[in-house]
């Protein structure tokens, strides 16, 4: 009965990112079109246009592109984030030995492609975009998998997703403290006030959604304008979110059976209103539906559709468009760096630190998955396309020549290993 209520949303999960990974793909085509036809000039118009607010003593005024990359994906973020603490606390990665394989491979998975573009980089200009190739795209990868169907057992596709995610926040982490230009400590400082309250309130079982939401907006603009990346503040708020109900499923479906008692005992009227005893058991029903709900698990139920079938669909979009015109130029040497870190140094990091963390016996293998499946599943770790391509764009957002080389580079490394990820998952693996 308890797999029932843990793996089952995870399973939704699953499918939604798989299915946001299709939409991914088709968005990012769209993209290319878009951005290498005679409308091109619309497809940048489009993203560069500015949407906010201003006054003589505030103005938040930005691009839409901007909008998209520090809100939308902020809310990305903090879905990510109720992820992570409802698997760290009740779900897959709840036990030490389990939680120390995907982590194992995060860290592998983001130190040796820094290694590989540190080593691989002979241009000082291009040396800020090491952090390009660290993230991996949980919504493509699992896609590919979803190709494969049942010859994937569920753990690899939770052991997928567990290290992705980990290696997201991490991507995450290194945004706010290494391309964040001007910090504002004292703005970070205010912000921590509504973020602590928020958590005393949470340790104590108490979800007030429409504090979360005017605070979760202060902390996000506070964090926007510190210069620290808003992202963050999804993150940090994601854990601020209670996870434990109010009542058990036995306890709600007594007093369900007593509301429903009520109700049928209430006298029936022709007229198309309900009596006052009805609209009070129906008040009560609502209140006893609140209780029974996980806050953690409703918003997140709430969300996966948003964050699957539009944002990150519009992420896409918005960034993916590359220009191929004749008057184009790329730099060919960073190209090939992001490519071959993505590529050979995901593979290399992810399935050595795993094989380490067993060997030494600090980790355990997943149920029913063998070393070629993980050395399959280090090469998908490859496919980074959201957080790279965002990266990028933070890294040398003063030359489009190297913005557009390392959307190349992505794009380039994230099909060969994607493909190569598959055809290695498909080979080690068996229907089941």
């Amino acid at each position: 009965m308890l797999d029932k209520y843990l793996v089952t949303p995870f399973q939704r999960f699953i499918r939604a990112e798989s299915s946001s990974g299709i939409l991914l793909f088709g968005a990012t085509v769209i993209a290319l079109i878009w951005a290498n036809s005679p409308f091109s000039e619309s497809y940048q118009n489009l993203w560069q246009f500015k949407i906010g607010i201003s006054s003589e003593a505030f103005e938040l005024k930005k691009p839409l592109i901007l909008w998209i990359n520090d809100g939308l994906m902020a809310i990305f973020f903090f879905l990510i984030g109720l992820e992570i603490k409802r698997e760290l606390l009740i779900g897959e990665l709840n036990s030490l030995k389990k939680a120390t394989f995907p982590l194992l491979a995060a860290i592998g998975g983001m130190i040796f492609p820094l290694a590989f573009f540190f080593i691989l980089n002979k241009n000082p200009e291009t040396l800020d975009g090491w952090g390009i190739p660290m993230a991996t795209d949980i919504a493509f990868s699992l896609a590919i998998l979803r190709v494969l169907g049942n010859r994937i057992p569920l753990s690899i596709k939770i052991f997928l997703t567990a290290f992705a995610i980990v290696d997201d926040i991490g991507a995450v982490l290194v945004i706010a403290i290494f391309y964040s230009e001007s910090i504002n400590w004292m703005l970070i400082l205010i912000s921590m006030v509504p973020l602590v309250v928020l958590f005393i309130l949470s340790s104590r079982g108490i979800f007030l959604k429409y504090v979360i939401l005017l605070f979760g907006i202060a902390i996000w603009i506070l964090f926007l304008k510190s210069g620290i990346h808003p992202t963050v503040a999804g993150v940090l708020l994601s854990f601020a979110i209670p996870i434990r109900q109010k009542i058990d499923t036995d306890t709600f479906t007594e007093g369900l059976s007593k509301i429903e008692k009520r109700l049928r005992e209430t006298k029936d009227v022709t007229i198309p209103i309900l009596t006052k005893e009805q609209i009070n058991q129906l008040d009560r029903l609502e209140t006893w539906t609140a209780k029974v709900q996980s806050p953690l698990q409703h918003l997140e139920h709430k969300l996966h559709s948003w964050a699957a079938y539009f944002i990150m669909p519009v992420f896409a979009l918005s960034n993916a468009g590359v220009s191929f015109s004749k008057d184009m130029d790329f730099d060919l040497s960073l190209v090939i760096n992001i490519i071959i870190s993505l590529v050979i140094g995901k593979c290399i990091g992810v399935s050595l630190m795993s094989f380490a963390g067993i060997k030494l016996k600090i980790a355990e293998l997943p149920a029913n998955v063998n070393k070629m499946q993980i050395v399959g599943i280090a090469l998908l770790a490859g496919v980074g396309f959201t957080m790279s391509i965002f990266i990028a764009n933070l890294a040398f957002a003063g030359s489009q020549i190297y913005i557009d080389s390392s959307k190349v580079g992505i794009l380039a490394g994230s099909v060969i290993a994607g493909i190569a990820g598959y055809i290695v998952l498909r080979i080690s693996s068996k229907v089941t």
